[in-house]
């Protein structure tokens, strides 16, 4: 694929950051790597693997992304649980656009084995 920064902020490659949980090659091992790799999904229109990594409960059945949006940065302000020895967890972000910026905190839980994204809280 391409060795650009991976786009969820961490300092490393787009493969070897969230490009390997995008391909299904490994599975994200926090709530938070899942959470930036939902993020680098969104500014990727990788609507699949956001289908894929939100929980069957709460999963629309189709996600149309904005091709128009432009995500310009993600920046985590708390996490919650949501280890490796943790079967629920919480990150409040804030992801920037073009134009605005979106801010949320995110609960998620492990279905068979994997972390996956249930829903979240918008915060002002």
């Amino acid at each position: 694929m391409t060795s650009r920064t991976c786009p969820c902020g961490l300092p490393r490659s787009y493969d070897a950051c969230c490009g390997r949980f995008h391909s299904g090659s490994a599975a994200a091992p926090t709530a938070e790597s899942l959470m930036r790799s939902r993020y680098s999904a969104f500014v990727r229109g990788d609507a699949g693997y956001l289908l894929r990594t939100w929980h069957p409960r709460t999963r629309p059945e189709r996600l149309e992304l904005d091709p128009r949006t432009r995500w310009t940065g993600l920046e985590i302000l708390d996490t919650a649980d949501g280890s490796a020895f943790h079967t629920t967890g919480t990150v409040t972000f804030r992801a920037s656009y073009r134009g605005g910026s979106l801010h949320e905190r995110s609960r998620f839980e492990r279905v068979d084995g994997a972390w996956v994204y249930v829903d979240g809280d918008f915060l002002e």
